[in-house]
């Protein structure tokens, strides 16, 4: 066969190729130039990732002619022969074939030879974790005192099947999943050197496919150049890889978001007539919301979102769907996708799936009821009342029970009876801190989207003209626009305190108490405040600075922390 395939045509021969493995290369090449090389090491990682390359390129360093060396030369005879194999003192090893107790016998019998054409000889033995129990202990002793000249390099994909007494005599290095960008990055430095066209986008799918391994990305480019004609395009990827575009993902999106049933399910016959696999439409729809999420909270996040293209209709449904129905699409799909790993028919769970997400919008605030959305336009059409009597001087006072009535206020008359606890108030100024009052108001929102989610659309209402002012580490000041809501906030006859706090609690892990106060007397309360605290700094004046103020007068002194 004269066609080689472009994982072995491009597999990495330096550290420098090593790509995504920054962490590993730089301290291996640190060690080899100080001579500091360890008798055995531990690859682990997922696959793909570079581990089988990293521990020939090893052998190739510490054997090199011009070692101590970064990296190697791949020029010298020790280099070339490790290259292609024709070294009979660096092994490579397959120990899912390999793994019993005479094969690795016969390894320690060997090992007390010298090398016969490099300076150490080297063990490179794959996939370790399929050794059996009796082959570890064999060789066991050997890995932890192997003669000077022997090195062994052990690579697996999963370290938890390895003894630990195997790991301890080690240095292990763990490989991590390479990132999409640079996935992308050196598929087009191969299809740039083969001088084959390929789209940015058909490198980006085939990168996200590959699940974070280079030799699966390479194989899938391989495989998409012979599916292509004349250039690599997003259209042959995603119909090699069964994914389904950003684009057509998009009206499937728009569809739930509007509840169209039917266009969801024609939709998804469409998809499964192309072939597509249910199991993978799932995946590109919780990824596709992801992105949205991430793009509805952090829009200067652009870098940390996986989809193929940010087009007019993605950024329409970040701005349409809202957050909450965002958290619950995910937890359904993620669901239902752990369920359609356990079944024959993933189709039929995935239609279940998609039709509970047409749904969903009737349990949240945007479906409500139509008593609910009555009481929220009296509250509404209230607080325009109030606002208009307002601006006519005219104050509002109401009992319990009874209608409410307007007449003209007295120089000193309080506006709806409210009686402010300036005392309770004062105290909480005096011990309160910026830190607490940051965590109230960063899960002030998050609060107001459970009383929602519990049905509680009044409360949210009243609440939603209310800000935190000041906190205390157990209680905090809640500041309403008008004295009525106020009111109604702190009587607690309808569990408005009660249901905020117990939110709270959960949401911080720590009890306040809230204490309510109108948007007119916070002003004069936080006055009154600071002036006697002012005050009190001037009767706590250090007698030293009160004695030079009156030897040279208040204009000649300059105090200095």
């Amino acid at each position: 066969m004269t066609y080689q395939a472009l994982y072995r045509v491009f597999r990495p021969q330096r550290f420098a190729d090593l790509v995504g493995q920054e962490h590993v290369t730089k301290t291996l090449q640190s060690a080899l130039l100080q001579n500091k090389i360890s008798h055995a090491y531990l690859f682990s990682g997922p696959r793909g990732t570079g581990k089988t390359s990293a521990a020939k390129i090893l052998a190739k360093a510490v054997n090199c002619e011009n070692a101590p060396t970064m990296e190697p030369c791949n020029e010298c005879p020790a280099c070339i022969g490790i290259t292609n194999g024709s070294i009979p003192d660096v092994l490579e090893i397959d120990a899912a074939s390999n793994n019993g107790v005479d094969e690795i016998r016969d390894i320690r019998d060997k090992v007390k030879f010298a090398p016969t054409s490099v300076r150490y000889k080297v063990y490179i033995i794959d996939e370790v974790h399929m050794l059996s129990i009796g082959a570890f202990n064999a060789l066991l002793k050997t890995l932890e005192e192997p003669p000077k000249h022997v090195i062994f390099i052990l690579a697996t994909t999963e370290p938890h099947k390895i003894p630990p007494t195997i790991i301890s005599r080690c240095q292990r290095f763990d490989f991590r999943r390479i990132q999409p960008h640079s996935i992308v990055s050196r598929l087009r430095q191969v299809v740039d050197q083969q001088n084959i066209k390929a789209s940015d986008e058909a490198l980006f799918a085939i990168a996200r496919a590959a699940d974070g391994g280079m030799r699966d990305a390479l194989s899938l480019l391989d495989q998409a150049i012979s599916f292509s004609e004349e250039e690599v395009l997003l259209e042959d990827v995603l119909a090699m890889t069964g994914a389904v575009s950003p684009f057509t993902l998009a009206g499937l999106v728009q569809a739930i978001y509007e509840k169209n049933i039917a266009k969801v399910l024609q939709s998804l016959e469409e998809f499964m007539n192309q072939g597509k696999d249910p199991n993978r439409l799932i995946e590109d729809l919780i990824f596709y919301y992801r992105d949205l999420l991430l793009y509805k909270t952090a829009p200067h996040l652009e870098g940390i979102i996986k989809g193929m293209g940010m087009d007019h209709e993605f950024q329409q449904l970040a701005q349409s769907i809202p957050l909450p129905t965002i958290y619950e699409t995910i937890e359904i799909l993620n669901k239902s996708q752990l369920e359609m790993k356990w079944t024959n028919h993933p189709r039929i769970f995935l239609e279940v799936a998609l039709v509970k997400l047409c749904h969903q919008e009737d349990r949240h605030t945007f479906s409500m009821s139509e008593e609910i959305q009555s009481l929220i336009k009296k509250v509404e059409n209230l607080e325009a009342e109030l606002s208009r009597l307002k601006e006519q001087g005219i104050s509002v006072t109401a009992k319990e029970g009874s209608s409410v009535q307007a007449k003209k206020p007295a120089k000193s008359t309080r506006t709806s009876g409210y009686k402010v606890p300036v005392g309770r108030i004062h105290e909480i100024l005096k011990q309160a801190t910026h830190q607490d009052l940051s965590l109230i108001k960063g899960h002030w929102g998050e609060m107001l989207d459970i009383l929602k989610k519990q049905n509680k659309v009044s409360h949210a209402a009243l609440l939603q003209e209310s800000e935190p002012v000041a906190a205390s580490p157990n209680a905090f000041v809640l500041k309403f626009k008008y004295e009525i809501h106020c009111k109604m906030a702190a009587d607690n006859t309808n569990h408005v305190k009660d249901n905020v706090e117990s939110i709270l609690f959960d949401l911080t892990n720590k009890r306040f108490e809230m204490v309510a106060v109108p948007d007119e007397e916070w002003g004069k309360i936080r006055e009154e405040f600071i002036r006697e605290k002012g005050t009190q700094r001037e009767k706590e004046e250090d007698p030293l600075i009160a004695e030079a103020k009156r030897l040279f007068g208040e204009a000649l002194i300059e105090i200095k922390e």
